[in-house]
């Protein structure tokens, strides 16, 4: 798979580039007001320390694998991937086991490799089909925990926020005793800071990049699900050209229901339910 940079991640961050700029050039009468490195650095920190306790390091650790796979557009190739299972297959009907091998050396893609694998191994189908629908399990399942850990780290940036306010009040309230109203107000400003950083750190970072890993999943699932159904009409020693229609006509109809789905919340705040991808 060819990784390119991910159009939707680059406008999103030049968007939040110009967001920022715009609240430090036209809403704030000097720029280094909204620069407080120990504020932010409670944040951070925090947010830091938190995630940390609650996960394995293990977990922790694929932040950075996860934040990479969000900068760079994943372009799966699914058309491809159906191209060569329906070549597969066509060889497969003509009994050329040497010749299906050699084109399977040619597959990039290890889920279908493994399932194709499967067939010429004389596998039962439903064992094949269990196989694959346990690894499409752990994926998912592996993939909904990178996401959970944006969405984790999420609620953790606003409440370090507070902290760094409530720390900010504090100082505050030892001021109040000297009656010097400039420093009084520097300081709440400074206190309120942090709460900033929290909300910005939360709704500008990590909730886009668990949003962002779920589609993610969502388009992976539809590949390796299609896959799943070819690789069980090859067992059965379906037509090629059969199989090449139906899987075109089912990845069109999942991509359908995908759209639905982003779209079932109206106006009103009601949501309509999807269909649940197979």
């Amino acid at each position: 798979m060819t990784a390119r940079v991910n159009p939707s991640t680059l406008i999103g961050i030049v968007a939040s580039i110009l967001l920022l700029g715009s609240v430090l050039i036209f809403s704030a009468r000097d720029a280094s007001l909204f620069v407080d490195l120990p504020g932010l650095g409670i944040v951070l920190l925090g947010t830091a320390a938190a995630t940390f306790i609650a996960y394995p390091l293990r977990e922790v650790m694929r932040i950075f694998g996860s934040i990479r796979n969000v900068l760079h557009s994943e372009r799966l190739p699914i058309d491809q991937d159906l191209e060569d299972l329906s070549e597969i297959a066509r060889i497969w009907m003509q009994s050329d086991i040497h010749a299906v091998e050699k084109a399977l050396q040619k597959v990039s893609n290890p889920f279908l490799r493994n399932g194709v694998q499967f067939v010429i191994d004389n596998v039962p189908e439903q064992d094949i089909m269990d196989l694959l629908q346990w690894r499409i399990a752990r994926m998912k399942a592996k993939e909904h925990a990178e996401a959970q850990l944006f969405r984790v780290m999420a609620g953790f940036a606003p409440a370090f926020g507070m902290v760094g306010t409530l720390v900010g009040l504090v100082n505050l309230l030892f001021l109040l005793g000297d009656g010097d109203i400039t420093a009084i107000g520097r300081q709440m400003a400074l206190a309120l800071m942090t709460t900033f950083y929290g909300v910005l750190l939360a709704n500008l970072v990590f909730k886009p990049v668990a949003v962002k890993l779920e589609r993610r999943t969502e388009q992976r699932l539809i590949l390796m699900n299609t896959l799943m159904q070819g690789i069980s009409m090859m067992s059965q020693k379906r037509s090629p050209a059969l199989m090449r229609e139906t899987l075109r006509a089912f990845v069109a109809e999942v991509r359908d229901e995908i759209r639905d789905h982003d779209h079932g919340t109206d106006t009103g705040g009601t949501t309509r339910t999807a269909p649940e991808t197979p």
